[in-house]
């Protein structure tokens, strides 16, 4: 007989708690819809109303004052104590070194009708140090490119070029190495200097034009202060960088065997960071090359000049011809500097014959040099380069051809992609900022700026937007946006596709990143070329231009961060059944927000820094206001206020973005 028997109370189970109602958190995608829902609701009511349009040939009281200050500026620049003993000190010392530079390779040197050392002494000095510093792959390459500089007819504009670039990446790095060093040794630095780096490279190309032009004039100085001021960031950031990735065991083991501070610098961290130190120098030496063309608009010399001039005039076979130009030239300098990276670790991977005998040869090659050094100075025909730039006429004029074709049989094909993308996408945008109160769309950014980056990120859009009323140039400002973001929505379609298919396949990979990197070396001028022969010159023109410039960047981001994803996270979704789509939407892409973020910051600041290069086919807006500033001075005020509004646009969506990439990756 079994008895039942009862639990003491304080062993009884307690009921388990009713189930807690589910709390539905409102998603910040969420929110931004009903930001922008709300947007369009007193859009449709306020159209029109309180937009702060300004016309091209009007002036606000901020442009007239910037226009008395560079009158007054123009005036004292002779009596003024601070220009005397400073800033024309420091022009004349710029104006000196380029001047020398100039007289060695591009420009008649004292009463000589040529420069001291003519092209074959150039080209036979170029081939030595190419084959010194790399190997004689990259020599050849080289030689090939100098000498194509001449065949094009380009030789004077060229080596101006190159004097410029040359004078600019050797003044920013007797800066940068050093402080990349200390911020490479020292914690407090490093912060103190990151905020500053972030700031020269946020301001688009063109924007660093201006006021330099205030205080040092047009010319060369300028433009080689400016370019030093926009290639200096990279070598101090890849430096520092390699300084702090050498190993602590590897210092501390130096230290442990009575090394000094300064030994440890010298025989430890900076051998050890050689190469990436040379990366380094490679980047300052492609940033100086890119500037160095768009410093044309202050009437700096080369070849940037030529395709100025040529795009205001729409020849597009002789912008071309100098494009071409460039960008050989910054194929030439970047192989070369890399070549210069790897030379050591290349040369004991290959072991070839000509590794033992490269210290005769060099020496040989010394000697050749020397001989065409002294020819070229002492020969005129040894000086100027032979022929009349035939080749350069017949790549002008093929261009020319193939332009009159794509207009003829590719017109209707080209005006439709435009109109779908101008009538589809930019006009409903720019209109909806454009015509919508200042006031309502300053509390849209900074209503988006705070809930996809925080409230700092909130904070900087809503001085950011103060600041863009007090340039007086609000209207043009939206209607850059409008441009940008359209430019930055086809950017990231491009990266996502194209960065998918990277990530996924190795094969791929090998052969779209080649072509990344060969984009990502061409300066910004080459990129209207093409395009002002497809779309002729329109702010569409503009837009492609810019999407094709920054595109590489996003599509190579996106392409690590997909390939980032977990092998096995992949597999597991393979084995519950997932097909591609379902692994690439719901897998990958996802686990790639961070990615996805960067690239969007990235495309962004890339797209903006076109903005002015599109002012010279008709991008309008701020862009023409900076070009138009340069060119006439009565719209200097106005033209600097508008490189002031790019930059508050650049600071204020790279702010946002980083922000919001930061809380994506957490």
């Amino acid at each position: 007989m079994t008895v039942a028997v009862e639990k003491p109370e304080a062993t009884r189970q307690p009921a388990p708690p009713p189930p807690a109602a589910p709390v539905r958190r409102i998603s910040r995608s969420m929110v931004v819809a009903a930001i922008l829902v709300v947007w369009l609701v007193l859009f449709a009511v306020l159209r029109g109303r309180q937009t702060l349009s300004l016309a091209a040939s009007d002036l606000t009281d901020l442009h007239r004052w910037l226009n008395d200050v560079n009158d007054s500026i123009g005036a004292d620049r002779n009596s003024n104590p601070l220009f005397l003993y400073f800033f024309n000190e420091i022009r004349l010392v710029i104006d000196n070194l380029v001047t020398f530079v100039q007289d060695l390779i591009s420009q008649p040197s004292g009463d000589r009708p040529v420069p001291q050392i003519g092209w074959l002494g150039v080209v036979g000095l170029a081939g030595y140090v190419s084959w010194a510093v790399g190997n004689w792959r990259v020599a050849l390459l080289t030689v090939a490119g100098f000498t194509f500089f001449g065949l094009q007819g380009l030789w004077q504009e060229s080596m101006d070029t190159l004097a410029l670039t040359l004078s600019a990446v050797l003044v920013a790095l007797l800066f940068a190495i050093p402080l990349g060093v200390w911020a490479g040794l020292s914690d407090r630095f490093h912060r103190i200097m990151t905020p500053f780096l972030d700031f020269m490279q946020t301001m688009p190309t063109f924007v660093y034009l201006a006021p330099l032009t205030l205080f040092f004039l047009i010319g060369g100085a300028s433009a080689t202060i400016a370019t030093v001021i926009y290639a200096a960031p990279p070598a101090i950031r890849i430096t520092a960088h390699a300084i702090r990735s050498v190993p602590g065991t590897t210092v501390e083991a130096a230290v442990s065997m009575g090394a000094t501070r300064r030994q440890s610098l010298l025989k430890v961290l900076l051998p050890m960071s050689k190469r990436t130190v040379v990366m380094g120098v490679n980047q300052t030496i492609m940033a100086a090359l890119a500037m160095v063309t768009i410093a044309a608009l202050i009437d700096a010399p080369g070849l940037g000049k030529t395709v100025v001039q040529a795009l205001q005039s729409l020849d597009v076979g002789t912008a071309f011809n100098a494009g071409l130009a460039i960008v050989v030239m910054a194929i030439v300098l970047d192989r070369v500097t890399t070549a210069a990276s790897g030379r050591a670790e290349a040369a004991r991977r290959s072991g070839g014959p000509l590794l033992k005998w490269r210290r005769q040869l060099l020496v040989g090659d010394v000697v050749a040099a020397a001989v065409l050094l002294y020819l070229s100075h002492t020969y005129v025909w040894a000086a100027e380069f032979p022929g009349d730039g035939g080749t350069g006429s017949n790549i002008a004029q093929a261009a020319d051809d193939v332009t009159g074709w794509v207009q003829d049989n590719l017109s209707g094909l080209t005006n439709a992609f435009r109109d779908i993308v101008t009538n589809g996408l930019l006009n409903p945008f720019q209109t909806l900022l454009t015509d919508s109160p200042w006031w309502l769309v300053g509390a849209a950014l900074i209503g988006v700026g705070t809930v996809l980056g925080g409230r700092r990120a909130g904070l900087t859009t809503a001085v950011c937007v103060g600041l863009l009323v007090g340039t007086g140039l609000w209207s043009d400002a939206m209607t850059t946006l409008a441009s940008t973001a359209v430019a930055t929505v086809l950017v990231m379609l491009l990266g996502v596709v194209f960065g998918v298919w990277m990530g996924r396949s190795a094969l791929v990979d090998r052969v779209l990143r080649p072509t990344l990197d060969a984009a990502q070396v061409m300066p910004p001028f080459v990129y209207l070329v093409p395009f002002l022969a497809l779309f002729g010159a329109t702010r569409f023109t503009a837009i492609v231009a810019a999407v094709v410039y920054a595109a590489p960047v996003a599509i190579k981001i996106i392409a690590d961060g997909v390939r980032a994803v977990p092998a096995t996270t992949v597999e597991a979704a393979t084995s519950t059944g997932c097909n591609t789509w379902q692994i690439i939407t719901k897998v990958q892409l996802p686990m790639s927000r961070g990615a996805l973020t960067l690239a969007t910051n990235q495309g962004l600041i890339y797209v903006l820094s076109m903005v002015v290069v599109g002012g010279l086919v008709g991008a309008g807006a701020l862009g023409y206001d900076v070009v138009a500033g340069f060119s006439q001075g009565q719209l200097y005020g106005k033209g600097l206020a508008a490189g002031l509004a790019i930059v508050l646009l650049g600071v204020m969506f790279d702010r946002i973005t980083q922000a919001a990439a930061r809380r994506t990756s957490a």
